[in-house]
């Protein structure tokens, strides 16, 4: 059990176990191997995660800002400090190359708790001048907020989420995906030895019981999911009954519009970035790439010269691009996702099966001439598999590329930045680049329209989320009444 944690949970401030939950194997998607064993948070872990994070939070929601900042900005020393072991960690939890976990999984994490230790000082209320009497406003924590994990980003999403919510005054009880489940414990255990008082930040184990126990508890104030579509149609309804705070990071079928006039060495790598980086497992990733015709056959071959060159391989090798999925259950759904674009008529450029450098490898894949009726074009594959499509003009490209439930992100690339603002200011989409993809700094907003999710988390945006205003009216003469 080379990754086996001390205990399945991290509540008020210590390791936790409780062995009558149900089994969790945790397996590194390298090779296969289990790496650790957790069990499922009873209703007792449950119960003491959630009134542990009551109790801390009144006083916690009382501090100075400052003082949270100064817990938080100590947190960040500790995940800077440790950089190569939280690299390893995430790499065994998810399988992504060790390349990636140095640069962009806790190192983003770290900057959101930086960005937000530095923001919290600057929340502040208003004064509202009306004659000789006066309102002021107040922005409060919310209370308690449950977060929910996805597994393509584990200890990013944990950081993403506690961030504004410790920073604002809030306390957080944090379940995992089962399938990655260990960052956020090491993420927990962080936060207490930066000096955070327990019970602010704690860490539940679990399925989507464990989930929908979190979101339908009274003391929970807010929910803030990533996850699936379906999953998030569920946590909102099971959230709305208790009339709580939301956010939904959902799911996308995100388009990625190349014009003829881009630099095609750019677009081309945005497209790779955008369908093959963490192995395609990223839910804003550009997988509808729409290629203007003129230039498509000149896009296409670039782009299976370039993939043709990824190296795939061992996650923890120094020149590894490229890893496996993250579980069995994807890898059969990825394959599953081919074989019917292959089925339904799409041309298959590069790619289309199974890597042979691990048993939850897939070969980075491109299908031309995909039309907007194809799965492939219609459902969220999540995983190294892009669909390229043709279009000619900005009309019918723009109509096409919100004809999907879907509103995650949506990109473009063209010389002619009129066209760029124009073609964006267009597309039902929360998160757009122009002459770029996929960069998410936490100074930026991050959310979606439509089914891929409501609320933004990142930026001052996410202050919003994570505080409710309490307005007072203070009189400053005699009541004036007709009784």
């Amino acid at each position: 059990m080379k990754a086996q944690p001390k205990a399945s949970h991290f509540v008020n401030g210590d390791w936790l176990e409780d062995t009558a939950g149900a089994p969790i194997e945790v397996i590194y998607p390298g090779t296969g191997e289990v790496i650790a064993r957790l069990h499922a948070a009873t209703p007792a872990v449950l119960e003491a995660a959630i009134a542990g994070a009551v109790a801390a939070q009144a006083d916690w929601g009382r501090r100075r800002p400052i003082e949270r900042a100064r817990v938080l900005m100590k947190a960040v020393e500790i995940i800077r400090a440790r950089g190569e072991e939280l690299a390893l960690l995430e790499t065994l939890d998810t399988g992504k190359p060790i390349q990636e976990t140095r640069v962009a999984d806790w190192p983003s994490g770290a900057d959101a708790l930086e960005y937000f230790a530095g923001l919290a000082p600057t929340v502040t209320g208003e004064t509202i001048p009306l004659g000789g009497d006066f309102a002021y406003t107040i922005r409060e924590p919310l209370g308690v907020c449950a977060g929910i994990g996805a597994w393509n980003y584990p200890s990013q999403i944990a950081c993403w989420k506690a961030a504004p919510a410790l920073a604002l005054g809030n306390a957080m009880v944090f379940k995992p995906s089962e399938v990655t489940p260990l960052g956020a414990l090491k993420l927990a255990e962080i936060l207490i030895e930066a000096g955070m008082p327990a019970g602010l930040f704690n860490v539940v184990q679990g399925r989507g019981a464990v989930g929908a126990a979190l979101a339908t508890d009274s003391r929970i104030a807010k929910v803030s999911l990533t996850g699936s579509v379906p999953t998030g149609a569920k946590v909102y309804a099971a959230a709305a009954a208790g009339m709580k705070h939301v956010t939904m990071e959902l799911g996308g079928k995100s388009p990625l519009i190349v014009f003829d006039d881009a630099d095609l060495d750019s677009a081309v790598g945005a497209a790779m970035l955008g369908n093959f980086y963490s192995s395609g497992q990223i839910c804003s990733n550009g997988t509808r790439v729409f290629v203007q015709r003129s230039v498509k056959e000149a896009f296409l071959s670039r782009l299976a010269a370039r993939t043709a060159k990824i190296v795939a391989g061992d996650p923890l090798a120094e020149d590894t691009q490229f890893g496996p999925l993250v579980s069995a259950a994807q890898h059969e759904k990825v394959l599953g996702y081919i074989e019917r674009a292959k089925a339904e008529g799409a041309r298959l450029v590069c790619g289309g099966s199974a890597g042979n450098e691990g048993p939850l490898f897939v070969q980075p894949t491109v299908f031309a001439d995909v039309t907007d009726t194809m799965t492939l074009a219609r459902e969220e594959v999540f995983g190294p598999v892009m669909a390229v499509l043709d279009f000619e003009t900005e009309e019918e490209v723009i109509a096409r590329a919100n004809g999907t439930e879907f509103g995650l992100a949506a990109g473009v690339f063209t010389a002619d930045l009129a066209r760029g603002h124009r073609v964006i200011g267009q597309l039902a989409a929360g998160t757009c680049w122009i002459n770029a993809y996929n960069l998410t700094p936490v100074e930026m907003p991050f959310g979606a329209v439509k089914a891929s999710g409501l609320g933004r988390e990142n930026s001052r945006a996410a202050v919003e989320h994570y505080t409710q205003v309490k307005a007072v009216y203070v009189g400053t003469g005699p009541v004036d009444s007709p009784y």
